[in-house]
């Protein structure tokens, strides 16, 4: 039997400046579907040059904008990609070579992350799994504002070759972007019960330090991994010191 066809999809909104490798790595997918929130830099633009199908959608929060997409889509089985990633050689294959008898409704594959001009290869930067190939009748994204995820009832299959995450922004803008993503963490986690204890508040930058630095090697990607780690470990302090601002805020 034929494989099934493909659809690429993507949320975009200001990726001028990252969005051309991304699409020419999408170009085996039988469409692009670009959905956009109000970009002025040119992004559409650059989109439709390489035969996407542009669509405008003002922002819903990262779960919601990306599910939006999946359903623009002409296509069931759907390759979810950020603006800042292209699909390897060896992930372009092993997914052709899914899809041409598929065991599976969904698939992961291992995210490299550079940070600081290094991929990552350890820590939390390697292998970051992500569920991004999928049979959108068998799943979906969740409804999360911020660390949306896939979700499906079904076994995932794994898929060898890298999804590159090759976001070029500087350190002041990466630490821009973690900021709001605490601050979206914070509200998150009061909206579904968890509490902000002071243990949590201490403890859990220690543990993440130990997990990802000793644990999982993070030591062996030199500075960038160093770094890369304790701002992960700094957004753990943050997440749990602004839920108890929030709430302080509330009294």
């Amino acid at each position: 039997m034929p494989s099934p066809p493909l659809s690429a999809v993507l949320i975009t909104r200001d990726a001028a400046s990252q969005l051309g490798p991304c699409l020419a790595s999408l170009s085996f997918c039988d469409e692009i579907v670009v959905v956009d929130s109000g970009s002025a830099d040119g992004t559409q633009e650059l989109a439709r040059r390489h035969h996407a199908r542009v669509i405008e959608q003002p922002w819903l929060g990262f779960g919601p904008q990306k599910q939006f997409a999946v359903g623009q889509a002409r296509n069931d089985w759907v390759l979810c990609v950020d603006a800042d990633e292209r699909v390897s050689e060896t992930l372009r294959a092993a997914i052709l070579d899914a899809l041409a008898a598929p065991a599976f409704h969904a698939y992961r594959f291992p995210r490299c992350n550079r940070f600081m001009g290094r991929y990552l290869r350890h820590g939390e930067g390697y292998p970051d799994w992500s569920l991004r190939l999928f049979d959108r009748r068998h799943a979906r994204w969740s409804d999360d504002a911020v660390h949306e995820k896939v979700l499906t009832a079904t076994p995932v299959g794994a898929l060898a070759g890298d999804l590159l995450h090759d976001s070029a922004e500087t350190l002041a803008h990466y630490l821009a972007k973690q900021d709001r993503y605490t601050t979206l963490a914070a509200e998150a986690a009061l909206a579904n019960g968890q509490r902000a204890t002071l243990m949590r508040l201490l403890l859990s930058p220690i543990v993440r330090f130990i997990k990802f630095y000793f644990a999982r090697l993070g030591f062996l990607d030199g500075l960038a991994g160093l770094r890369h780690i304790l701002i992960g470990c700094r957004n753990s302090h943050m997440k749990y010191a602004k839920m108890r601002a929030i709430l302080k805020g509330r009294k």
